[in-house]
């Protein structure tokens, strides 16, 4: 089925936006493809210190005659979804042997926790660790000793960066390789029930502690549909996994088998067969749109906003805010997975998943097919499943139905006809807002402002009892050029207990929320951001703010706010403890949230 009216205009747009800037990467990575195997310009010097711990791998590898795959894990046991990657390295070795190949761990990446880091200081280095881990990647591949790459990782920034890096290695093929979810634990909103009831004093700490830990119990990814499990969902989408790699749970022979195959299929592509498939051919302008399409569809993280623009760049493809609207628009909404719904990602598979999804967005014309995968030529491999014959992985047509329709539905029965994704524009700047998960009684709010300049004053202001109007909440200050743009997700427990009560209220902030930002409208990413000159340094408490989704308005409705001057706050608590003064830099050279508030591309 070729792609819908819309989305073919939307695709062409996009390539013709980035004709230059792809042109140019693709010239890159051809010059370099042309220089062949990457070992075989490497003196014999530069060999013997690559190969010297290799032990019974090292005639295959002066041979020269079989692949290399390089691991680039972010292998660390504090993240419990990256924890199953400990053993994968030997795995990987293990199954290179069996194809007549080798691996090496090329390098290590670093992999935070915003789960950890949520309100605390160390969040102001999150968005920055995608650039960190970009440049890492890029310190492991150029020691130029590795036909192919496997990459290990999962969560919120990891994925990005390692894009960005695989996609600047772009002549290398490369495969993402998952650890899946942990099991189903305590209900998501069970748990945000107990937030909430913690927040108003209501039960004391221990008892929370006892839901968090329900909640979050044993190895592997977060089961909300969040940031972490939206870069999954994208790896598919985009065709960087094996298919229907993403929600199998770890530690299980199917989730073996599948790691297993991930490295047979990257000794397969490299540039030493016949069926070479670098990174470069596969992230294209369509790999991109056929993302944006499925970020849509299940309702995915905000922060993909961000990333999908930085990821893309790295690529040459240059995407836009109105891209996002517009895909949004043309792209029913076909999963209800939490916190757009009660179900977690295991539910969500197990009612036939992203296999389902995207044979019925294939059927609809909302993907592309035309487009080359790890897994081999068009997207229709991704609407399959992996089954086990022994120990090794068969794969067969997906669902054609839905097995629940409360979580998962088809194009045609979605529900609701566009995907959760609105972006506003106005006086204030630009911003987007995540609406699948908000009521449309609450999609549009014209409010007096109260301004804060960080989410501790909110919170103090709501223990003072001063929030007891209809009110936007206006956080500043939280850009990437003012304290890395940390997550404000602590503000969800309160907002929520105001629009609980009967109160109208939105957010608008330069800041970031989490892919689970929730039930309440907020206008996020708003750039300019206040300290790069954006409007929304010089609104004051008690001026009309206007916050609509519906018609994509974001606005400051009292005269003379442009006219203010602006007094910026004292920042040097932004600039040192917990690392931060190692990351001035960043802050000083991070591009806007709408441009993929960057620091490498």
């Amino acid at each position: 089925m070729p792609v819908n009216d819309t989305i073919a205009a939307i695709t062409e747009r996009v390539v013709a936006r980035s004709k230059s800037a792809r042109s140019q990467y693709l010239d890159r990575m051809r010059r370099a493809a042309e220089d062949g195997p990457r070992r075989a310009h490497l003196s014999c010097s530069n060999q013997a210190h690559a190969y010297a711990a290799m032990g019974d791998d090292k005639d295959a590898l002066v041979a020269e005659r079989a692949p290399n795959i390089g691991i680039v894990t972010a292998y660390n046991d504090m993240l419990s979804a990256h924890q199953p990657f400990k053993d994968y390295p030997d795995r990987i070795k293990d199954a290179a042997r069996k194809v007549g190949a080798t691996a090496q761990i090329a390098g290590g990446v670093p992999a935070m926790c915003d789960g950890v880091t949520q309100g605390q200081v160390g969040m102001e280095l999150s968005l920055f660790s995608r650039d960190v881990i970009a440049l890492a990647t890029g310190v492991a591949l150029t020691h130029n000793t590795f036909d192919a790459a496997l990459y290990l990782g999962v969560c919120d920034k990891i994925v990005p960066g390692l894009i960005i890096g695989a996609a600047t290695f772009g002549y290398l093929p490369g495969i993402f390789v998952p650890a899946g979810p942990m099991v189903s634990g305590l209900p998501n909103d069970e748990k945000a029930m107990i937030r909430q009831q913690f927040a108003k004093g209501e039960i004391d700490r221990a008892t929370l502690m006892k839901a968090e830990m329900d909640s979050y119990h044993g190895p592997g990814t977060c089961t909300f549909y969040g940031t972490a499990n939206s870069n999954q969902m994208l790896m598919e989408f985009m065709g960087l996994h094996m298919p229907g790699a993403s929600f199998i749970n770890p530690g299980t022979p199917l989730r073996d088998a599948l790691t297993d195959a991930a490295t047979e299929r990257a000794a397969a592509i490299t540039g030493l067969g016949n069926a070479y498939t670098p990174v470069c051919d596969i992230l294209d302008e369509k790999a991109i749109v056929n993302g944006l399409v499925g970020l849509m569809a299940t309702g995915g993280s905000t922060n993909l906003v961000i990333h999908m623009i930085a990821m893309a760049r790295a690529a040459g493809v240059i995407i836009d805010l109105q891209d996002f609207a517009d895909i949004s628009e043309a792209t029913p909404l076909m999963a209800r997975v939490y916190p757009n719904g009660l179900a977690d990602v295991n539910h969500f598979h197990a009612a036939g998943g992203l296999a389902y999804i995207i044979h019925d967005l294939l059927e609809t014309g909302h993907l592309h097919e035309d487009v080359k995968t790890v897994a081999g030529a068009g997207l229709s491999n991704y609407a399959t499943e992996p089954k086990l014959s022994g120990d090794r992985v068969n794969w067969e047509p997906g669902p054609r139905a839905t097995l629940n329709s409360k979580i998962l539905r088809s194009a045609s029965e979605a529900f609701q006809p566009s995907g959760g994704l609105k972006q506003l524009s106005g006086n204030l700047g630009r911003g987007v807002m995540k609406v699948s998960a908000v009521d449309p009684a609450y999609h549009s709010l014209e409010a007096p402002a109260r301004v804060f300049e960080d989410q501790e004053q909110v919170k103090a202001a709501f223990k003072a009892g001063t929030l007891t109007d209809d009110v936007v909440i206006v956080v500043r200050y939280q850009g990437p050029k003012a304290n890395g743009m940390p997550e404000l997700h602590g503000l969800t427990p309160v907002l929520s207990i105001l629009q609980g009560r009967g109160q109208r209220v939105a957010l608008v902030t330069d800041g970031r929320m989490s892919g689970a930002s929730g039930k309440i409208a907020s206008a996020i990413h708003v750039s300019p951001e206040a300290l790069d000159g954006g409007v929304i340094a010089q609104v004051q408490d008690g001026d009309i703010v206007r916050v609509d989704a519906t018609n994509g308005v974001l606005e400051v409705l009292t005269p003379g706010v442009k006219d203010r001057p602006i007094t910026h706050p004292d920042l040097t608590a932004n600039q040192s403890g917990i690392g931060r003064e190692l990351f001035d830099i960043f802050r000083q050279t991070a591009g806007s949230a709408d441009t993929g508030a960057g620091v490498v591309v």
